[in-house]
């Protein structure tokens, strides 16, 4: 499923959640320069290596915020930002500008978090913006559980679109990302998507909308 508009328009104008987009992308353009061997010598320096980051050496915590803006190809860069420009607008709006990049930050480094003690002998290296908009996602389940998401569905040959309940489109994207970090294997060392890295970042969303909302009615 591909999600392509939300029925929730911002009160305000999303600038961070602009900035972050333009951000991967000016990255990604970075990364398209560099020659294979370059680009992956930055992969290693800027992504989070489970492996390494354990045996803390060189104490390098940089990564942790680095890698939430590097991507693997097209494919993942645009997957990530496309999420993002659906849902981040709104959560923007929700939590303020400078909340809602504080928020979006700290999701990114949780789901690192998740990912290395899923996997802690993995040598290899995490990038990309999924764990932080993982975020963003169940931050947006408890916000706007009301919401519309406008979503393209291919079925065999065909593609056809319909508009899900969010909370639908959203509880099975959580469910596919749990059913495939089980189906792979907790700890698997050569794991290629870091699916405990999205649950992470989704578990955070939710109590930081379930704790926004409880402010709200306390406030």
């Amino acid at each position: 499923m591909i999600p392509l508009r939300d029925s929730i328009r911002p009160q305000k104008y999303p600038y961070v959640n602009i900035l972050l987009i333009f951000l991967n992308i000016a990255i990604f353009i970075y990364q398209l320069s560099l020659t294979e061997t370059a680009l992956m010598e930055f992969f290693y320096r800027y992504g989070v290596i489970p492996e390494k980051f354990l045996l803390l050496q060189g104490n390098d915590w940089f990564p942790l915020l680095s890698s939430m803006f590097l991507h693997g190809g097209w494919f993942h860069l645009l997957g990530n930002m496309l999420y993002l420009w659906v849902f981040g607008d709104n959560i923007e709006d929700r939590l303020g500008h400078s909340g809602y990049l504080f928020f979006y930050l700290v999701a990114g480094i949780a789901a690192s978090l998740s990912h290395i003690i899923a996997n802690p002998q993995s040598p290899i290296p995490t990038i990309g913006a999924s764990g932080a908009v993982a975020g963003v996602l169940g931050a947006y389940f408890i916000l706007f559980p009301r919401s519309k998401v406008l979503t393209l569905i291919p079925i065999g040959f065909f593609i056809t679109t319909a508009h899900l309940p969010a909370v639908l489109f959203l509880f099975l994207w959580f469910f596919l990302q749990l059913f495939n970090a089980l189906v792979t294997g907790v700890t698997a060392a050569t794991q290629m998507v870091a699916w405990w890295a999205h649950i992470g970042g989704f578990v955070l969303g939710i109590l930081v909308g379930a704790g926004k909302l409880l402010h709200k009615k306390l406030s």
